[in-house]
């Protein structure tokens, strides 16, 4: 039976505000550049998808963050190179410094209507809740500013893990963390391949959030038959 429920983060909990290119573009008007917000969308989840995992087998600590710096500054020169814009800044460090910083905020984030309702709700049904995440290191204070940093037991990131969803052994760290086995935990989130997919290789349930036309209070009816299929077998 479930016991702890593991959540994705971006996409699932939060999400960008507006897209990526848009908030590319508010940063890059504050340099005095002006970008097409669709096209670099665009460009950015091409970027995205063909770039490594966000994961350092092997880091030390002390270096993580500079790895994790140095890969979404290799992403975002791919992402203004393959858009057209990357000549146009008169320097790219300083643009990428603070475009960096900004989404270690709370401004280009939405927390989703039902999230806090839902977690809420989760907890006072006894479950213990965890989280699952591709990010880096900026997740820490995001959720601290978007004030959904009080909800978990473990935020476990792919960068520390060593390994990135879909591979098992990022939740295999989860599990052991919370100490407890796959039978015992699902974790919902909105990518079929890393994370419904992921989580069941790797034994754990999986809900796949399927927005908009779901939200996390689907999550709800689906344990309440998990927990009555449980108790009638």
């Amino acid at each position: 039976m479930v016991e702890v429920i593991f959540f994705d983060a971006v996409g699932t909990l939060f999400g960008v505000r507006g897209s990526v290119g848009q908030m590319y573009q508010v940063v890059a008007q504050e340099f005095g550049v002006s970008i097409d917000a669709a096209v670099t969308d665009r460009c950015f989840y091409r970027v995205f998808k063909a770039a490594p995992p966000m994961a350092f087998p092997g880091c030390d600590p002390a270096l993580l963050a500079d790895r994790e710096y140095e890969w979404w500054y290799q992403l975002a020169i791919q992402t203004f190179e393959e858009a057209g814009y990357y000549g146009e800044f008169r320097d790219f460090a300083a643009f990428f410094r603070r475009l960096y910083a900004f989404f270690g905020g709370p401004d280009p984030w939405v927390v989703y209507p039902e999230t806090r309702e839902v977690l809420t709700e989760l907890q006072r049904r006894g479950y213990r809740l965890a989280m699952i995440s591709n990010f880096d290191s900026r997740l820490f204070p995001v959720l601290q500013a978007l004030q959904l940093s009080s909800f978990w037991e473990q935020v476990i990131i792919s960068s520390q893990a060593g390994a990135a969803k879909p591979d098992r052994q990022i939740f295999q760290v989860a599990l052991d963390r919370l100490g407890i086995g796959g039978e015992q935990a699902l974790h919902v989130g909105d990518s079929e391949r890393e994370d419904y997919a992921g989580a069941v290789a790797a034994g754990l349930r999986g809900f796949w959030l399927q927005r908009p036309q779901q939200s996390l209070r689907d999550v709800l009816p689906f344990l309440a038959e998990e927990r009555s299929s449980y108790f009638f077998w």
